[in-house]
């Protein structure tokens, strides 16, 4: 286990101001990465790295205390990380996963800006598990009982994983779709319940 330190202060910068998700970059060798720490998932925190132009992210959960568990990198995940990285193989100084998340931890801006709370479609475009995964613009919302229907599991889903866990509970409750777009100029700003 590793405990990510930096995280601490943009957590309660986060929570001083009501932001429930927050993307920065980091950059480490020749990669860029997105990074999203979601902080309205349960039971525990997320971060997200999308590495940019490159088709590749992947999540890590981010347990009590701020600590992560280096060793829950799929093999496969590790061996992308290295290639996107651009390390080359060395039996003397073989890469390990904990050295990205020392540099990364270092990284962590202290504080958090409204400016950089992400839109959904900045995180549906690492985000391919989702119903629909090429309509990633918000295009607004759908009350299934005016037609007699019920929304969707998977609707939910990319509900919860694109606006968070109390949008998705309110759309459950009261049976409601998100609606989505693969044009962004019909793309909306997100609207309360």
């Amino acid at each position: 286990m590793m405990k990510l330190t930096g995280l601490i202060p943009l957590f309660e910068s986060m929570k001083a101001q009501k932001i429930k998700r927050y993307k920065f970059k980091f950059q480490r060798s020749k990669a860029i990465f997105d990074v999203i720490f979601f902080t309205d998932t349960t039971p525990d925190y997320l971060l997200l790295f999308g590495a940019r132009g490159v088709n590749f992210s992947f999540t890590i959960p981010v347990k009590k205390g701020f600590l992560i568990e280096v060793a829950d990198l799929a093999p496969e995940v590790y061996k992308k990380l290295v290639r996107v990285l651009g390390i080359e193989y060395d039996p003397n100084n073989k890469f390990r996963p904990i050295y990205f998340f020392e540099d990364f931890n270092k990284s962590i801006p202290s504080s958090a800006h409204p400016r950089n709370i992400p839109e959904p479609h900045e995180i549906a475009v690492y985000t391919n598990d989702v119903e629909e995964a090429d309509k990633i613009y918000f295009y607004g919302w759908k009350d299934n009982t005016i037609d007699g229907k019920q929304v969707t599991e998977e609707n939910l889903e990319k509900t919860k994983k694109l606006l968070g866990y109390e949008t998705y509970l309110v759309c459950r409750s009261r049976n409601i779709s998100s609606k989505w777009t693969d044009k962004a100029h019909l793309a909306v700003k997100v609207t309360k319940l």
